[in-house]
């Protein structure tokens, strides 16, 4: 089968298509028949050795298939459609691949109401923005700051923060409002306008500002990141995290279910066969995307 790699880092010219054997699923295992994977900032990263390590790496966290094999143990069934965020920055192969066998339980069934493609933008852009919220663990009725509202984990962060009854204050491009404001947002901000300082209970910083979105929040309020290791210093007795996503197949179930029910918009910025993922890559850093980059293999 064929999977995209890097066996060293560098620019998309480093994504490379290899040859790999099937891989047999073990003891609670899945082999799953890849039918689409999102492409992220996060590969993206990876490809270019943010992380560290060596070669070879796979590449590609989200994925939405079909279950194609099954080891003992294992309650699901071939034909069933899923999709799962299978994490992990030195892993050999990635979802970006034709088939990955993963373990069982971090796999829930893929929405209804989406095609694979879709499906495959929601995992980890709105399992990150999930686990971020609860971090912050912000009561109904506070109020929210979500810098890069527009982007892939700032939109879910909107709409999920909508759900739990906070009131959002979206920061995106001046373009933007009006799909910001649709997914959620109480309030909007052009990007370089300036909030309010120490106005927000809390801070949901997309758009790895730092310091200049910690100015935004209150005295003894939240500040939460999503690149561990990059969030400001703690000043005025702000409390200062940074998501550091897991794989959680009832959380899935639960994203699939608002998917389903109209919460969780999903977009899709066009997809690319899995021999072009280095033309994906070079895209993505581009920027300017109205959604997610998908590999359909």
């Amino acid at each position: 089968m064929r999977a995209a790699t890097v066996s060293r880092f560098g620019g998309p010219e480093a994504v490379e298509i290899t040859e790999h054997p099937l891989p047999v699923p073990g003891e609670g295992q899945v082999r799953v028949e890849v039918k689409a994977a999102a492409v992220n900032p996060v590969d993206l990263a990876m490809r270019s050795g943010a992380f560290g390590g060596q070669g070879p790496v796979g590449l590609g966290f989200d994925v939405a298939g079909v279950v194609d094999a099954v080891g003992p143990g294992v309650d699901w069934k071939p034909g069933e459609r899923v999709f799962a965020v299978v994490t992990g920055h030195h892993k050999p192969l990635g979802t970006h691949a034709e088939h990955i066998v993963v373990a069982a339980d971090i796999l829930a069934p893929a929405p209804v109401s989406l095609d694979d493609v879709h499906a495959a933008t929601l995992p980890l852009n709105a399992t990150t923005a999930s686990q971020l919220l609860d971090l912050l663990d912000l009561a109904p009725g506070q109020s929210l700051l979500v810098v890069g509202a527009n982007g892939g984990v700032g939109a879910h962060a909107v709409e999920l923060a909508h759900q739990r009854g906070l009131k959002v204050t979206g920061v995106a491009d001046a373009a933007c409002e009006e799909f910001v404001r649709a997914r959620g947002a109480d309030h909007f901000l052009a990007r370089g306008e300036a909030a309010e300082p120490a106005s927000f209970d809390g801070v949901l910083d997309t758009a790895r500002l730092g310091a200049a979105a910690l100015a935004a929040v209150r005295d003894g309020g939240v500040y939460g990141g999503v690149w561990p290791g990059s969030e400001p210093a703690s000043e005025r007795g702000i409390r200062v995290e940074a998501v550091s996503v897991r794989s959680d197949a009832a959380l899935l179930a639960d994203l699939a279910r608002l998917a389903d029910q109209g919460v969780l918009l999903t977009r899709v910025a066009g997809t690319y066969p899995l021999t072009a993922a280095a033309e994906a890559h070079a895209r993505l850093a581009e920027g300017g995307l109205p959604g997610r980059i998908v590999l359909v293999p």
